[in-house]
């Protein structure tokens, strides 16, 4: 075969049309919250409010500034920055008048794609560029970061009031009904107007709610106040209230609620907001998805946040609660989730996730190969079958995260558990005679659901010499009961991933379908510099 003749010089540059420019996130239009199209420069400062944000970051002494976006708002972000970028300006110019001279200008970032949930803060975004603070747009989960200080801006929303107090009243006939106003964050601004005019209306026993940063709160990230704008009595029940909430809320907050109080109503604030199904069904779905992982025998410890401060202490509870149960874990840090991603781990009998209290939760219909339950579906999951209850109450995140009961880690040394040293694992050589277990969905016997067991056993003492467990002999004649089987291990102990590995996994990697027996003559290939290359023999005729 002859050598092509180039016709042309290669393009040794990106041509002019495939820079990258400025275009519209690919959102669906319902979706779609950018404004910058619709609003004049009057209402858009007011929509992220520009004003206070250059306040607070001129307050702070900040100097590298990163902007965390949701997705539906990315449109927006070129005008946030330009007018924020002016907002700061025209407070160096105003302290320059005052005779203070300002410092060198502010930097800002746009933190266009977050690592893991949009309504976390993305420590990891802000560190590669070096910033000092996030401003994070948007309704956010509000759970507490490690290591950056994060100005929130939840952007204001138009809203119709007069609807609103037509379907509270519609709710709520009564003027002595006990109810909680709340809304979402992005709406929580119109709160405190709504109830005023409907305490002069006569709803004297309502309460409202302000935001406070507590995810563990009696209501997630908000404070009762009553129409005097003080606190409730402490001791209410909030079992006697309803709850009239602005915006569909996120489901995992009307999980967590649905226990919590009398009963929930969804004012909606858009004509596409979805239909909401039954709590009592969802609650209903998350209890038998979470009876899988009972019987199963290798869990997934699933990392879906680098940023809420208590993360490292609960992956290793979580760790701790598998072990506890006689079950291998493995702990997958995989950035967004998605069904593609998890299908590669396909030893792993189901997932827990480590997020917020609303990332953790997975929805059932999102199309994954294994169950993806949340940290306190798994407590439920483990406590065994003989004790495990269900209450309709319900968790999503790692707040609250209980530290495993019964494990030898709490044995004091002065008080052994059944004659065991700390450090030591009770004897399960009766392994044959303990009670087989069943899936409680399928009800098939489950043989691996506590893989955790070593092949090599301690040595006893018996009353005819030294015999030792499960293992080889030690200094000694006496028998010895071998494996069943030739199982993979890591350190004595049976390791489930490296068994499916050795026993199920059929592709070994690129080049795995050639035969290497039948492969072709080592030949040598070019060599030289750029301007003058020699292939094979011809490297020995110059």
């Amino acid at each position: 075969m002859g050598i092509t003749e180039l016709s042309a010089p290669p393009a040794l540059s990106t041509p002019a049309d495939h820079l990258f420019e400025h275009v519209q996130p690919e959102v669906p239009d319902a979706e779609n919250e950018s404004q910058a199209q619709k609003l004049s420069d009057v209402e858009l400062h007011e929509v992220y409010e520009i004003v206070r944000t250059a306040r607070e970051i001129r307050g702070g002494g900040r100097k590298r500034v990163g902007l965390q976006f949701p997705d539906h708002m990315l449109g927006d972000a070129p005008w946030v920055v330009g007018a924020l970028g002016a907002g700061l300006a025209a407070l160096s110019t105003n302290t320059s008048s005052d005779g203070k001279a300002g410092d060198a200008p502010e930097r800002i970032y746009i933190l266009a794609d977050t690592s893991y949930s949009a309504c976390c803060v993305d420590e990891i975004a802000a560190e590669h560029a070096d910033v000092d603070v996030v401003v994070h747009y948007g309704r956010s989960c509000l759970s507490p970061t490690s290591r950056l200080p994060v100005i929130y801006v939840f952007t204001q929303h138009k809203f119709d009031r007069d609807g609103a107090l037509v379907a509270f009243e519609k709710e709520f006939p009564e003027e002595a009904s006990k109810v909680v106003l709340m809304a979402d964050v992005t709406y929580q601004d119109h709160v405190r107007a709504l109830a005023k005019e409907l305490q002069s209306r006569g709803y004297s026993a309502m309460l409202s709610t302000e935001i406070v940063h507590e995810p563990m709160g009696r209501i997630p990230n908000r404070r009762l106040v009553t129409s005097a704008g003080g606190a409730p009595a402490a001791d209410i029940d909030l079992k006697e209230y309803s709850i009239f909430h602005i915006s569909t809320p996120p489901t995992a907050l009307l999980l967590a609620l649905s226990s919590r109080v009398k009963s929930l109503h969804i004012h909606a604030t858009s004509a596409s907001s979805p239909e909401l199904t039954s709590t009592q069904r969802l609650l209903g779905r998350r209890y038998a998805r979470l009876l899988t992982l009972a019987s199963a025998g290798v869990i997934g410890i699933l990392v879906n946040t680098l940023s809420v401060s208590n993360y490292l202490a609960s992956i290793d509870s979580i760790r701790k609660q598998i072990a506890a149960a006689g079950k291998k874990s493995y702990t997958v840090v995989v950035g967004k989730l998605n069904p593609a991603k998890l299908a590669n781990f396909a030893e792993i009998d189901g997932w827990v996730v480590v997020g917020c209290w609303e990332s953790s939760l997975v929805e059932d219909d999102a199309g994954f190969y294994r169950p993806v339950i949340t940290p306190f579906e798994l407590e439920v999951a483990l406590a065994g079958d003989d004790i495990r209850t269900w209450t309709g109450e319900w968790w999503g995140g790692i707040e609250g995260v209980l530290k495993p009961k019964g494990t030898v880690l709490e044995v004091k040394r002065d008080e052994p558990a059944n004659g065991l040293e700390v450090g030591e694992e009770e004897d399960d050589d009766d392994e044959e005679s303990a009670p087989p277990e069943f899936d409680l969905r399928t009800g098939r016997l489950i043989s691996h659901s506590r893989p955790m067991r070593r092949v090599e056993k301690k040595v006893k003492e018996s009353g005819e010499g030294i015999v030792a467990m499960n293992g080889p002999p030690a200094a000694s004649s006496a028998l010895a009961l071998r494996a069943k089987a030739e199982l993979a291990t890591v350190n004595g102990v049976v390791s489930p991933g490296a068994e499916f590995l050795r026993s199920q996994r059929t592709w070994q990697g690129l080049g795995s379908d050639y035969n290497t027996e039948e492969s072709t003559a080592i030949e040598e290939g070019r060599s030289g510099v750029a301007r003058g290359y020699t292939v094979g023999e011809d490297a020995d005729r110059r």
